[in-house]
């Protein structure tokens, strides 16, 4: 099984991909410790393609939970089983982060890179509520979906998550 999880910051791709490749027993990769070094500095381009490339390369079974375009986002919708997009209010996005920033602050999740301690920040804030959601941002997004109809799921909002995970139980 080989999943990608795309979607918004903070509607919960990292804990859905945790659960995921825990049920299915697939490796998981969280593209945030792939793009971040320790300090919250960006890590080269070419050393991301390396990384990501080796992952796909090395592993037959997989959930990748992350949009990152750049860091062969073709490659990963046309080799995944099933496509995950999360499309929660962005809002509900915001609040979340802030509720992941107190339940982490000042340690790393499992789901970033050792030394970027959970943080929000002006920035990030208005990654969360204007610059990741631009038209084009959304656009890409839909346009995945609708690449890829017969395996592309669509959550948006935590009632359809709730119901995706009991249907998962099932499986």
């Amino acid at each position: 099984m080989k999943i990608a999880i795309i979607g918004f910051s903070g509607c919960g791709k990292s804990t859905l991909a945790k659960a995921l490749s825990e049920k299915h027993g697939c490796d998981v990769l969280y593209l945030d410790t792939v793009h971040w070094l320790p300090g919250w500095k960006e890590r080269p381009r070419e050393e991301e393609l390396t990384i990501v490339g080796d992952f796909l390369d090395t592993h037959s079974s997989w959930v990748i939970d992350g949009t990152y375009t750049k860091l062969h986002l073709d490659r990963r919708m046309e080799e995944a089983d099933r496509i995950i997009f999360m499309c929660f209010n962005r809002f509900i996005c915001f609040a979340r982060a802030v509720k992941r920033y107190r339940a982490y602050k000042g340690k790393t999740r499992e789901s970033m890179t050792d030394g970027c301690p959970e943080r929000i920040n002006f920035e990030f804030a208005k990654w969360l509520l204007i610059d990741g959601r631009t038209k084009k941002r959304k656009k890409k997004f839909y346009d995945i979906v609708e690449k890829y109809p017969e395996k592309s799921i669509l959550i948006r909002n935590q009632r359809e998550l709730d119901k995706f995970m009991e249907t998962e139980k099932m499986i």
